[in-house]
C-alpha cells in the first residue's frame, strides 16, 4: 500500500486540502469554506465540519477510503495554530502532524521550501522568510487597526480618506470620489464611510475597493496612482525588514534571495512592478512569482515532517 500525505490551507476566505502519494503526486484535492475561527462552540463545530468535509472529499477523489490514514499531515491556519491543534488531533489520523500558521505554508509553496521571503498582501499584509539555517523572521501582520500597510483594506482606507478630503475641501480632486460613491451605493463619500462601519461591510468586502483604485490608477488618476505607489513601498519595506533579520551578511557571489508577492493586491500589475523594482534596489534579489500555492506548501511541509526533503510535488497525471 502507498503512504499518503496531507496538506491543508485553512484560511479566512476558504479551505483547501491536498493529498499526495509517496512519489509527490497529488492524487486528491477539495475546497471548502473558511475555518479560521474556533473561539465559540458553533465556530468549533464549523471548523471541524469544514476540515472534515474537505479531507473526506479529497480522500474520495484519491480513492483511499472515507477514513484515511496519513504518514504525515500539515495544516496552515489563518489566525494562528494554537487553538486548533487539539481539534485536528482528534479529527485527522496521521503519524506525524504539523499545525502552523498560514504564512509558513505560503512561504513553503512560493519557494518550494527553499530559502526566501514572501510578502502576503490580501485584505491585510505580512512578510515572512526563512534562510538556509532554518532561521525564521516576520514583519507586519499586526491587524487592520495598527498595521496591514499595503493590504487591500489599507488601500481602500486610503481611497476613502482621499474622497473625504476632497469633499471637505482639503484634498485634491480625484476620480476616486465618484467611484467610491458608486461602489458603496451611497449618495456621497460621508454616507459611504458610515456604511463601511456596518456589519454589511466586513473588511474583506471593503478591501474589494482596491481593484477600483488600481483601475483608476491605470486610467491616469494621480491620487489613485500615489496610493498604489505608497502601498508598494510599504510592502517592499516589510520584505526588507525580513531580509535584514535573516541575511545581514550576504556574500557578493551568494545565490539571489527569492522574494515572492502573494495575494490579491499583487494582481495589480502597476503595484507588482513597483514592488519588484523596490525590492531589487538592495541587490542580490530574485523577485519572482510564487512557484506553488499555500496548500501545496502545506503538502511540502508534510513530506518534510517525514524526512522526505527531496520530494517534488506535482499534479496528478
Amino acid at each position: 500500500m502507498s503512504d499518503y500525505f496531507l496538506g491543508v490551507d485553512g484560511g479566512q476566505s476558504g479551505t483547501t486540502a491536498l493529498i499526495g502519494d509517496e512519489r509527490g503526486r497529488i492524487v486528491g484535492w477539495a475546497t471548502g469554506g473558511p475555518c479560521n475561527h474556533v473561539a465559540a462552540p458553533e465556530a468549533r463545530a464549523k471548523f471541524l465540519r469544514v476540515i472534515g468535509a474537505c479531507v473526506s472529499q479529497a480522500a474520495e477523489r484519491a480513492a483511499i477510503g472515507p477514513h484515511p490514514h496519513f504518514k504525515a499531515a500539515c495544516f496552515g491556519m489563518s489566525g494562528g495554530p494554537d487553538d486548533k491543534a487539539g481539534l485536528l488531533t482528534e479529527l485527522i489520523d496521521a503519524e506525524r502532524r504539523v499545525v502552523t500558521h498560514d504564512a509558513k505554508i505560503a512561504w513553503a509553496g512560493a519557494t518550494e521550501g527553499e530559502p526566501g521571503i514572501i510578502v502576503i498582501a490580501g485584505t491585510g499584509s505580512i512578510a515572512y522568510g526563512e534562510n538556509a539555517h532554518g532561521e525564521t523572521a516576520r514583519a507586519g501582520g499586526w491587524g487592520y487597526v495598527f498595521g496591514d500597510e499595503g493590504g487591500g483594506f489599507d488601500i481602500a482606507r486610503q481611497a476613502v480618506r482621499a474622497a473625504m478630503r476632497e469633499q471637505e475641501g482639503w484634498g485634491p480632486r480625484t476620480a476616486l470620489t465618484p467611484a467610491l460613491v458608486e461602489f458603496a451605493g451611497a449618495s456621497d463619500p460621508n454616507e459611504a464611510l458610515h456604511r463601511f462601519y456596518t456589519a454589511d461591510w466586513p473588511r474583506s468586502r471593503v478591501a474589494e475597493l482596491a481593484m477600483t483604485v488600481d483601475r483608476l490608477a491605470e486610467e491616469g488618476d494621480p491620487v489613485a496612482g500615489d496610493i498604489l505607489r505608497q502601498s508598494a513601498q510599504q510592502l517592499a519595506l516589510l520584505a526588507a525588514a525580513v531580509r535584514r533579520q535573516l541575511w545581514s551578511d550576504v556574500a557578493v557571489n551568494a545565490d539571489p534571495i527569492r522574494i515572492a508577492g502573494i495575494g490579491g493586491v499583487f494582481q495589480s500589475q502597476r503595484l507588482l512592478d513597483r514592488f519588484r523594482t523596490l525590492v531589487s534596489l538592495a541587490g542580490n534579489v530574485d523577485p519572482a512569482p510564487p512557484r506553488h500555492s499555500p496548500a501545496t506548501g502545506a503538502l511540502i511541509l508534510a513530506y518534510r515532517a517525514s524526512g522526505l526533503r527531496d520530494i517534488k510535488v506535482r499534479d496528478a497525471s
